[in-house]
């Protein structure tokens, strides 16, 4: 099983700045891609960036350009460092792993509210 436990969510306003933190315990294989979704009320959750173990990344259109996504040395730990934010960014974020095609693990969710 693997545990994910995110940080850093919270009320901001329009231009500013969060950092989001997942920590991942358990068992991670040593190939895996981690990432954030978000989740709009009533809809489904839809990918914001994810970054696989050697560091390549992809960001929905959306966020290019002011969301910046990283993992640490360890690789155990994946950020959403998130700039210029928008009321359009108001959601609920989830960390996701992804690994070996069939396992995908969520956190709990934490809500990021932007205010105009």
């Amino acid at each position: 099983q693997v545990q994910l436990v995110e940080s850093g969510g919270g009320l901001v306003q329009a231009g500013g700045s969060l950092r989001l933190s997942c920590a991942a315990s358990g068992n991670i294989f040593s190939s895996n891609v981690m990432g954030w979704y978000r989740q709009y009320p009533g809809q489904q959750r839809e990918l914001v960036a994810d970054i696989t173990i050697g560091g390549s990344t992809n960001y929905a259109d959306s966020v290019k350009g002011r969301f910046t996504v990283s993992r640490d040395g360890a690789k155990k730990t994946v950020y959403l460092q998130m700039n210029s934010l928008k009321p359009e960014d108001t959601a609920v974020y989830y960390c996701n792993l992804r690994q070996a095609t069939f396992f995908s693990y969520w956190g709990q969710g934490t809500q990021v509210t932007v205010s105009s």
